[in-house]
């Protein structure tokens, strides 16, 4: 991994369909960066969840068995990594199943607990700096990032988006299903889907994968070198 310039710490937060996770990977690879995906995580107890057999609407048997699987996420943006129990779970959490129950499980505060500490620990022991996206990094996770950036798009875009990965999807149905999965992990009372006051926003509606990335990379660059000179100054 190239050297970095200066540690840096970057969460990048918005709904699904904005592009969070193709322009966290690419930013991150670009700067040399690790890389962490946190939905994965919630994808990931959730789909043990369900081959366990355990009651994703009742949030008490989620809750009592929250601590059994062990997750592991590498961090590496060119191949990411996830395995639950010693299994590689990257293809598994993406099934449709998974995605239709996993803000059930998400909205657990046992759950939310567990996987957040997960989080915490992996972006301090990031050498050189992470960017890690989510929903809840800038408000809950990681509050003092050094940059927060909060990604958007109209409905339409991110329904098109997300069609587009799952091919063969109704794009209407697509639509529908992310506002409510917005609408829940919105108004969840534990860390809820939420813009940082400092989050820095960026519509990607009428922007390129390209463009988003390019915009990403500036602001990042722009802030390692302000932690940068405030360290010397600190230092002298």
């Amino acid at each position: 991994m190239p050297h970095t310039v200066e540690s840096v710490i970057v969460a990048i937060d918005g709904p699904s369909g904005t592009g969070k996770s193709s322009t966290s990977k690419a930013v991150a690879a670009k700067l040399g960066l690790r890389y962490l995906d946190t939905g994965a995580q919630y994808r990931a107890i959730t789909w043990w969840m369900i081959t366990n057999d355990v009651d994703v609407e009742d949030a008490q048997a989620v809750a009592t068995a929250a601590a059994k699987p062990v997750i592991v996420s590498g961090t590496d943006p060119a191949a990411p990594t996830i395995t639950v129990d010693g299994l590689d779970a990257a293809a598994p959490i993406r099934t449709q199943e998974v995605t239709s129950r996993v803000s059930a499980v998400s909205a657990v505060p046992e759950v939310r607990a567990l996987i957040t500490d997960l989080q915490r620990t992996i972006a301090a022991q990031a050498d050189g700096g992470i960017v890690v996206e989510g929903r809840d990094i800038g408000t809950t996770v990681l509050p003092d990032a050094h940059l927060k950036i909060f990604l958007t798009a109209s409905p339409e875009a991110r329904a098109a988006r997300r069609s587009g990965e799952l091919k063969g999807v109704d794009v209407h149905a697509t639509k529908e299903a992310l506002i409510k999965r917005d609408a829940a992990d919105s108004s969840r009372k534990t860390s809820p889907l939420a813009k940082a006051d400092d989050a820095v926003e960026v519509d990607t509606t009428d922007l390129t994968l390209d463009q988003v990335i390019e915009c990403v990379v500036t602001l990042v660059e722009e802030r390692r070198a302000t932690v940068s000179i405030a360290k010397r100054a600190a230092a002298q």
